[in-house]
């Protein structure tokens, strides 16, 4: 069973149903090995459409949808989470932070495990701010470190600290890389990703509401984070890659770049060149899936 999703868990085992309250979802109600038992691939990101949009898009690449069709959202009885199926892929919505794609993981992974999924591989699209990167850059993510460039998430666990890992899965990082190369449309690195807990003061910016350091202060701490190898700055990695760790799921983190946070911290690209750069991680893991699938 080493293909299987472990759950770190023995509690659940006592549970005669198993309700996942945030996607409106439970095993008393839902036959779930029907429902997601044939899933390989999961792809996750912050916002609802993204992930609609990603669902419609490796659809039309598996030749699985008609052009124009509409995907029911599996968590439709909730507002916290969306979820989209085509064939063997999963495309979920996870919010904004830490707090926010903790909580979808844990029901996603009871999810794929009560479904009795196998060699799954999950994959986080999103955004980032580049550090010593072109906007519009993609980045691999080697390891998620913290804000002082540890490769770990510290978690409080009943009042006592925990520090768990936040590696990700080396070869699948370089099959993304090879999967890059062979497309050939933009830049692609893999480097570490800096995961902080706030987008203005966690990631030095100077634009927030509150401020107490100067500009070259906020230089100084960027310059330490790329010569520590950090090429973006986001707020999900650690704790994605801690618990995909955990649960035995292949993992990997997949960024583009809207900014290279050394020239700035508003983004000011026009609308329409935002958008053609958060496809570029739709672009790479699409063609990732359907080269795995031989298609």
């Amino acid at each position: 069973r080493e293909n299987f999703i472990h759950l770190c868990n023995p509690h659940l085992e006592k549970m005669k149903e198993d309700i996942l309250y945030h996607f409106a979802l439970g095993t008393g109600t839902h036959d779930f090995p029907t429902l997601f038992g044939d899933v390989k691939f999961v792809c996750v990101g912050g916002s609802p459409s993204r992930m609609k949009a990603f669902i419609a898009y490796i659809a039309e690449e598996l030749g699985l949808g008609s052009p124009g069709c509409d995907y029911p959202n599996i968590c439709a009885g909730t507002d916290r989470y969306a979820m989209y199926k085509v064939g063997p892929v999963l495309s979920v919505s996870h919010g904004m932070g830490i707090p926010s794609i903790s909580i979808m993981l844990h029901e996603l992974i009871k999810l794929l495990y009560h479904a009795k999924c196998s060699d799954i591989t999950i994959i986080r699209i999103g955004t980032s701010g580049g550090i010593g990167l072109e906007p519009g850059s993609v980045v691999i993510t080697r390891q998620s470190v913290d804000a002082t460039f540890k490769p770990q998430l510290e978690q409080v666990v009943l009042g006592k600290t925990v520090i768990r890992s936040t590696n990700l899965d080396e070869q699948l990082a370089k099959e993304l890389m090879q999967c890059s190369k062979e497309i050939g449309q933009f830049n692609t690195v893999i480097g570490n990703t800096m995961c902080t807990l706030d987008f203005y003061e966690g990631q030095g910016r100077l634009d927030g509401a509150i401020c107490l350091y100067d500009e070259e202060e906020k230089l100084q701490y960027l310059k330490n984070a790329y010569e520590s190898g950090v090429r973006n700055i986001e707020m999900e990695s650690s704790v994605f890659a801690a618990m995909c760790n955990l649960s035995g799921v292949k993992a990997a983190v997949v960024c583009v770049t809207l900014l290279n946070r050394l020239e700035g911290d508003q983004i000011s690209s026009p609308h329409d060149v935002l958008v053609e750069y958060q496809q570029r991680p739709q672009k790479l893991v699409g063609y990732f899936i359907k080269k795995s699938l031989g298609k």
